[in-house]
């Protein structure tokens, strides 16, 4: 049976190639190990630590206050104003099924600050996602803002979802920021920071 030679230059190259993909792994899985870090971060900037305190987006310690906490039921503005407590008050939606507004109040926020030459399909995508009649997220507004939506999405301009995020908003502002303010998530927040204060 015949033998197979390999030159010095093939094998060094086969080496190579071999290290390469060891390398490539090793890569992979440190990629995989800082997408689960990163993943964990946003878990918690979005989920009440009060003992270790929140981590914000821009990944420093900062400890949530019972001032903030207190500043929230002063009105919906202030609690949307607070990156902690759109999250917070965003998993009290969620518990209610209607987290849909959040998140199209948020998406218009976003809209807002786009670039012109984006518009149009940050339009289309928000207008797909919340405003068509078969929206996976579809948010609770009548026939006629519906439809006046749709038209002004189709030729966008920085305004063309105002009307709809003021009527979202209106509807979180008179019925579920109420019932926030009123839950045991927020409550039991709140109490357990002003505990935490007095100690």
């Amino acid at each position: 049976m015949p033998g197979f030679f390999f030159s010095h230059n093939n094998m060094t190259e086969l080496n190579g190639k071999e290290d390469c993909k060891l390398a490539e792994g090793k890569i992979h899985k440190k990629k995989q190990k800082a997408f689960g870090a990163d993943l964990k971060n946003y878990l918690k900037c979005m989920v009440p630590h009060i003992e270790s305190g929140i981590k914000t987006s821009n990944s420093r310690n900062v400890m949530l206050s019972a001032e903030e906490v207190i500043q929230w039921s002063q009105s919906l503005e202030k609690l949307l104003a607070s990156q902690s407590g759109q999250g917070i008050f965003r998993e009290f939606l969620k518990s209610e099924f209607s987290e849909e507004n959040i998140e199209f109040w948020l998406a218009c926020e976003d809209y807002k600050n786009t670039k012109t030459d984006h518009l149009h399909g940050k339009a289309e995508r928000i207008y797909e996602e919340f405003v068509q009649s078969d929206a996976i997220k579809q948010i609770n507004i009548d026939y006629q803002m519906r439809e006046a939506t749709a038209k002004r999405a189709q030729d966008p301009t920085h305004t063309s979802f105002d009307e709809a995020q003021k009527t979202v908003y209106i509807l979180m502002e008179r019925d579920s920021y109420p019932r926030f303010l009123k839950s045991k998530a927020y409550l039991n927040l709140l109490n357990q920071l002003q505990t935490n204060a007095s100690k």
